[in-house]
């Protein structure tokens, strides 16, 4: 097959393409745009040779799949060698002034004060979601209770919360504004 018909192929079956690096990258679509990019890349350079034995699309997709797990590998890969080497690294000291400490340990004081002064459900489900990154489905199956009722409970909690935030005026002396 010439780079010409290969161009027009590829071209006819981008939106797909796209559609499958996608998929094969988690829905991230940074990572699927360089994993297409480079899946184009060794089709076009004749690193990945069409043999004929299924459609160009079936074909092209296999190559996507294949790209999008070697450079899922690579990752995995950059982040351990990553890791090692930051914790190789001496740490710096953080040096925190100590008004911001004190206006830090207020604002998580005023705020672990709010929580605890909702209702028991709405308190649960806000740690739930919040502090234990469950969905709303997630938190309801812990909770045993409707998914319906866990959105309206975390509904009224968020705005419980926020009215009794507002009332503390801890925040109006945000440093930042």
């Amino acid at each position: 097959m010439d780079e010409p018909e290969v161009r027009t192929l590829l071209e006819r079956h981008h939106a797909e393409s796209y559609g499958w690096a996608l998929a094969c990258c988690r829905r991230d679509s940074a990572e699927a745009e360089a994993v297409l990019h480079a899946a184009y890349v060794k089709v076009l350079e004749g690193k990945a040779r069409f043999d004929g034995l299924a459609t160009f699309k079936t074909w092209l997709f296999s190559v996507i799949r294949r790209t999008a797990a070697d450079e899922g590998r690579r990752q995995v890969l950059r982040r351990s060698w990553l890791a090692k080497h930051l914790e190789s690294l001496p740490r710096m000291a953080e040096c925190e002034r100590p008004d911001d400490a004190i206006y830090r340990s207020e604002v998580q004081s005023m705020f672990r004060a709010a929580l605890a002064a909702l209702p028991a459900r709405q308190q649960e489900i806000l740690q739930l979601v919040f502090y234990h990154d469950l969905s709303l489905a997630e938190a309801a199956r812990v909770m045993d209770i409707s998914v319906g009722s866990a959105r309206t409970h975390d509904d009224w909690g968020k705005r419980h919360l926020r009215s009794l935030i507002e009332k503390s005026k801890v925040l109006d002396e945000s440093p930042v504004g």
